[in-house]
């Protein structure tokens, strides 16, 4: 049962953690308590009957962040597998804060993970640049924020979305017309004290700020996009990181009272940095990220260096106890025997030290090879600079292919995933 959002977040913040739109980290450099942000946010966990559900109805196995718990919580996943199941309609959104040139790979893993659900479930996709939040926030002018948006355009297309199924847009582009209607609709039904009490904004917050959820909300409600839905009531799922709840919460309390669906939510822990695990990657710190701009040079550099190890002082020791991975064993009790196309299922703990590991979890297709090699490492009988070796070949093939795929992204591409027009084959 979904909780009142009444100074929820502000509770999260008063605790041991800070998790909203804007700031993620745990007291005194900590971990996120996952199990913890799923209690105060009213969310669900998501299990393997629903993971094993999407397989059946899409026929295609499970994406890797979905087999290893990357997305792990949701809201009203069921909703939509039984509206779609019944033959019904539904399309995604997710989006971007356009507040650099360059992405780091914590920004590509909703547009991977949307990009395998456009595809597995065949239904058109909203992506919303919003450069205005970005303008209010990061202090860029209008210029330079419609700029961000466009340049990290490219990098979206980049990750293969079905241009005959997609829209991309920015919001200062596009917000006008029932979108802004929408909108209207949203800031009469929250109250200051409401958005307070979600968002924790205090009076030396400008007032951009406070107008702003409803931008973000509104993308939740077909009726936005005329051009694609008409007037349709089509549901909504949004893949997104748990620190944009907030937002949601907000829209799900609202859509009913305007005669919407509540908008479905599928939701992913945060990519930790490469110091380990408190909290997410940070834009302000290059060091702390693996960007898609990096060189082969740069990202052997920044793991050697950088990537907290659970590998013991010296090999001798090494080999003795083996590596620190924390909760490893119980992470390999999580591995589900039966074989489906091939591949066995394994599940992530989301408390694992090991960041080589843990990164390998996330871009490592093959399950048995991650079994192997946790098991290997974490006996001793593999060294950490082996492990990191395995980590900085799979990451520069993703992002040189990342980095061809934008090369062949043209101004005119960009032009056209943007351009407000119908899609008659966004459902076939």
């Amino acid at each position: 049962m979904e909780k009142p959002d009444d100074d929820k977040s502000k509770a999260v913040q008063e605790e041991e953690q800070v998790v909203n739109p804007w700031e993620v980290s745990a007291k005194d450099g900590g971990k996120i308590d996952y199990d913890k942000l799923i209690d105060k946010f009213g969310c669900q966990r998501l299990d393997k009957s629903l993971i094993d559900r999407v397989e059946r109805l899409t026929t295609k196995e499970p994406h890797v962040f979905l087999r290893r718990g990357v997305f792990f919580a949701h809201r009203d996943l069921n909703d939509i597998l039984d509206a779609y199941e019944r033959g019904e309609k539904f399309y995604l959104y997710t989006g971007r804060g356009p507040s650099s040139e360059a992405l780091h790979l914590g920004h590509l893993i909703p547009f991977m993970f949307t990009k395998y659900l456009q595809d597995a479930f065949k239904v058109p996709l909203v992506i919303q640049l919003t450069d205005d939040e970005k303008c209010m926030w990061k202090n860029l002018s209008v210029e330079e924020s419609q700029r961000l948006a466009r340049e990290n355009a490219k990098d979206i297309i980049a990750c293969g979305f079905d241009i005959s199924k997609t829209f991309i847009f920015s919001d200062f582009d596009y917000v006008g017309g029932a979108f802004y209607k929408n909108m209207v609709k949203v800031a009469k039904s929250v109250t200051y004290n409401k958005v307070v009490g979600i968002f924790g904004f205090t009076g030396e917050d400008h007032i951009g700020k406070v107008s702003f959820p409803p931008v973000q909300a509104v993308p939740s409600f077909s009726s936005s996009f005329p051009h694609l839905f008409g007037n349709d009531n089509i549901r909504c799922l949004i893949p997104c990181a748990i620190d944009q709840d907030p937002y949601f919460r907000m829209t799900r309390d609202v859509a009913p009272r305007i005669g919407y669906h509540k908008p479905a939510l599928i939701e992913s822990s945060f990519f930790p940095a490469l110091q380990g695990e408190n909290g997410k990657m940070s834009a302000s710190d290059p060091n702390s990220a693996i960007y898609v701009t990096d060189s082969a040079k740069e990202i052997k550099n920044k793991i050697n260096r950088y990537a907290f190890s659970g590998g013991q002082d010296s090999i001798e020791l090494h080999r003795k106890k083996g590596a620190n991975l924390e909760f490893m064993n119980a992470t390999l009790d999580h591995l589900h025997h039966e074989k489906k196309h091939s591949k066995l299922y394994l599940v992530l703990d989301t408390m694992q030290v090991d960041i080589p590991f843990k990164y390998l979890g996330f871009f490592l297709d093959d399950d048995k090879e991650l079994k192997r090699i946790g098991e290997e490492y974490g006996s001793g009988h593999m060294l950490t600079g082996e492990i990191k070796k395995i980590l900085i070949e799979v990451l520069t093939d993703l992002v040189e292919r990342h980095r061809r795929a934008r090369a062949a992204v043209t101004d005119e591409m960009v032009d056209a995933f943007m351009a407000v027009r119908p899609l008659p084959n966004m459902f076939n």
